[in-house]
């Protein structure tokens, strides 16, 4: 099974969100099999040409380890006796409600999980700024998880990935949901998951710049949900500040900012300082116009009470 392995100097962390219109010619892989699943790639990713080619039709990719094959036979052969297939994602629960659950995998502790994830993802990511260290990052795997009982049923639809030590409080560094899951609302989650980091890091932060444009997008409407749902949630008559909302949202005071100036909601004040005022009424017919859902994304209940982030369960 020499081609279900991975090279060591394997695609890490990527900052990437949404696919790009123009999709590149030199793609050296053109469909990807994950599970029973077939489906178009955007991207050409770094899978080492020694095992699958300069330019492969179809690649079989194990939908519970990543592990990876340009042959059927071999593929169905590792599916049979994956070890994660019946053990469940790599990694611990740190949240679990309705029908998604979040694992948090260490990439050193599972550092070929994280290659062979990286090198799936880089195939629908269109950055081309890599690490190849994937023991820097921790990761957040988007699981889904249906009412039938037993592993060989949970799928991983996503993931988010996360520098361990990031000196500008990034709390996310690449985002993807994978193509058959898209446009579900499940990046809210993978979004809503790292603000709690944020929150219990007890440091305000945000995803790595620069974003996409289509990143950026998806962003801001994260962003304007979690700022008008905060902003009407606040009781208190006194003038708000960008500090106080960034506080209550963790969301980074430049990224208030742009978000109140995108929805249109700040006008001029006779303040002596000139500061801008919030109008919460431009902030509701905002809400109305753009169909915000203030819902929030993920619920505090889930969360398992004693997670830490970046601690494995033999830690705490």
């Amino acid at each position: 099974m020499g081609s279900l392995s991975v090279s060591t100097n394997a695609l890490a962390s990527p900052l990437a969100t949404h696919r790009n219109k123009e999709k590149p010619a030199d793609l050296n892989v053109r469909n990807v099999v994950l599970g029973d699943i077939l489906f178009k790639t955007w991207y050409p990713s770094f899978y080492p040409e020694e095992l699958i080619g300069r330019e492969l039709e179809r690649l079989f990719v194990c939908q519970w380890c990543f592990k990876y094959s340009k042959d059927l036979m071999p593929y169905l052969a590792h599916t049979k006796v994956c070890p994660l297939k019946y053990e469940g994602p790599p990694g611990r629960l740190i949240y679990s409600r309705d029908l998604h659950a979040i694992y948090e995998v260490d990439g050193e502790e599972h550092q070929l999980f994280a290659q062979n994830l990286s090198l799936f993802a880089k195939l629908f990511l269109d950055n081309k700024s890599i690490f190849f260290d994937v023991t820097s990052f921790n990761y957040y795997l988007l699981v889904h998880t249906p009412k039938c009982t037993g592993s060989p049923h949970l799928q991983i639809v996503g993931f988010f990935s996360k520098e361990k030590m990031s000196w500008d409080n990034n709390n996310l560094a690449c985002i993807l949901v994978f193509p058959p899951w898209q446009r579900k609302g499940l990046g809210k989650i993978l979004m809503g998951v790292s603000y709690e980091l944020s929150r219990r890091e007890n440091r305000i932060g945000g995803p790595e710049k620069p974003l996409s444009e289509l990143g950026r997008r998806g962003y801001m409407r994260f962003w304007e949900a979690r700022v008008a749902r905060a902003i009407l949630d606040m009781k208190a008559k006194r003038t708000l500040s960008v500090g106080d909302i960034a506080e209550v949202c963790w969301v980074l005071p430049e990224d208030v900012v742009g978000t109140l100036k995108d929805m249109g909601v700040l006008t001029a004040s006779k303040r002596a300082d000139g500061a801008a005022v919030i109008s919460k009424a431009r902030l509701r017919d905002c809400i109305l116009k753009r169909g915000l859902d203030l819902t929030p994304p993920v619920s505090e209940e889930g969360f398992v009470d004693e997670w830490i982030p970046g601690l494995e369960e033999s830690e705490v």
